[in-house]
């Protein structure tokens, strides 16, 4: 393995990989938004994987010249799709740093790395004004991880409660459980069917209005019709991805606790409201959920991937996710077996970038970065509200803008095949990159705002974006 043992060589590769990154980075501003290439790159090499390395160099350089031109600008100010936030200087010089040093934080004892990760946590908590002493926690891959996290401790709560151990002896002769929610996340659902629950175990509960906000009433209602013999899981939205929609947590936490249900909140990024004094009002109540799930690729800005959850019952995810076999039963002095609280056996050290985040810009960095995406979103809602080619399709709450364009009045086309036009032909510009989105039965497009680069400047370029594909559809250039 020519190369590969020669400390020079690897010094050099090293340097010319943070000038590719340097150089990716500082070009995102001129990088198109998003870059829709969907073929299978060249491969120099055939069908098959090379018999004989190239070596690290030229293989460093053929990611630059033939990868790189095809990323997308996820990392930069105008990519509004989905929630993505992009990753600060510090939490990319964490993450650099975590795969550098390749710890593996699964259990203690063999280096500082886990009790970094507990700091983290304990900063995580301190930022979102948890109480400390209530809720624990771990790192995950994102929220899909900590949702299944907080659902396996729901799911052991559940047996526990008609003193029946699910993760011993299976789900089959246990007691039935439901769960009831009005806007569930993707991820959720894939937790439910991961967990064994599976997802007809949901019931929907009514939505107030049009909203995508829970009606507490109705969930007091299902949860009473549901019978005493049941194990109730409420499932409530700190932030739905569209509508922005917070369901009244206070008022839920009392109706759960009145039924004996376990309130767990899907917050993944509608829990940084908290760090705005002037929106923490949204999230009034998370503190009495027995489970919350975060997202720190998204408004904490550190790389992907990288989540977090918090439970009050930390011991019921160990006795479902413990697995300690004697090889890693090494002295821990009081600190956690992370093993023992994620679906991974081995774990990367993502405590760093987060760490690396808190530690250089602080909580007042985060609330700046929050207040300044929730001013962008709704100067870009006021836009297009003035704007008589687009209109709003809910209120914007926080940092997401759902609107569709309105096609024309000769009825010619639909509105959702306009709007689906309008989507391709917005991101097609290059300028700015964004999503579909539905609500009130009205498809259309949505915009989020969670990237710390984004400026008013870049806003500029998003609306001329949006006004020239409308133009360019209405002209007829577009199929």
């Amino acid at each position: 393995m020519p190369g590969l043992h020669d400390k020079s060589e690897e010094i050099a590769l090293l340097k010319s990989a943070a000038d590719a990154a340097t150089t990716f980075l500082g070009g995102l501003n001129e990088r198109p938004a998003a870059s829709p290439v969907l073929d299978l790159p060249p491969n120099p090499f055939g069908d098959q994987a090379p018999a004989v390395g190239i070596g690290a160099a030229e293989a460093l350089s053929h990611v630059v010249t033939e990868f790189f031109p095809h990323m997308s600008g996820s990392a930069g100010p105008r990519f509004l799709g989905f929630v993505t936030g992009g990753a600060t200087p510090a939490a990319v010089a964490g993450d650099w740093l975590a795969a550098a040093a390749d710890q593996n934080v699964a259990s203690p004892g063999d280096s500082i790395a886990v009790a970094v990760s507990v700091q983290a946590m304990a900063w995580l908590k301190d930022l979102f004004g948890l109480p400390a002493d209530t809720f624990d926690g771990a790192f995950t891959t994102g929220a899909t991880g900590a949702n299944f996290a907080c659902l396996l401790a729901a799911r052991e709560w559940a047996g526990e409660r008609v003193g029946y151990d699910i993760a011993q002896k299976g789900l089959r002769g246990g007691p039935e459980i439901r769960i009831f929610s009005a806007c569930p996340h993707a991820s959720f659902i894939k937790t439910v069917r991961f967990t064994g629950l599976g997802e007809d175990a949901i019931i929907p509960v009514a939505r107030i209005g049009t909203t995508e906000e829970m009606d507490a009433d109705a969930l007091n209602a299902a949860l009473s019709d549901s019978g005493p013999e049941v194990q109730k899981i409420v499932c409530a939205s700190a932030s739905t991805v569209t509508g922005n929609a917070f369901d009244e947590i206070g008022t839920i936490a009392d109706i759960c606790r009145q039924h004996g249900a376990w309130l767990h909140v899907d917050a993944a990024f509608g829990l940084f409201a908290r760090t705005v004094p002037e929106l923490a009002a949204l999230c009034d109540g998370i503190e009495q959920a027995d489970s919350i799930t975060v997202d720190g690729h998204k408004w904490l800005n550190v790389p992907y991937d990288c989540g977090f959850y918090f439970t009050k019952r930390i011991d019921l995810v160990e006795r479902a996710a413990g697995g300690l076999p004697a090889y890693l039963d090494v002295e821990s002095g009081g600190l956690p077996q992370y093993i023992n609280r994620s679906l991974e056996g081995s774990q990367r050290f993502r405590a760093l970038p987060t760490w690396m985040t808190l530690a250089a810009y602080g909580k007042e960095g985060v609330r700046s970065i929050v207040r300044a995406n929730v001013a962008q979103a709704a100067l870009l809602a006021g836009w297009i509200d003035a704007a008589p080619e687009f209109e709003l399709l809910c209120p914007t709450a926080l940092n997401v803008v759902c609107f569709r364009g309105l096609p024309p009045e000769d009825g010619s086309v639909a509105a959702d095949e306009w709007n689906r036009k309008l989507l391709q032909a917005i991101n097609a510009t290059g300028e700015v990159f964004m999503t579909p989105g539905a609500y009130g039965g009205k498809m259309g497009i949505r915009a989020a705002f969670s990237n710390w680069r984004t400026g008013e400047r870049d806003l500029d370029r998003i609306t001329k974006a949006m006004q020239t594909a409308g133009d360019i559809l209405r002209q007829g250039a577009m199929p």
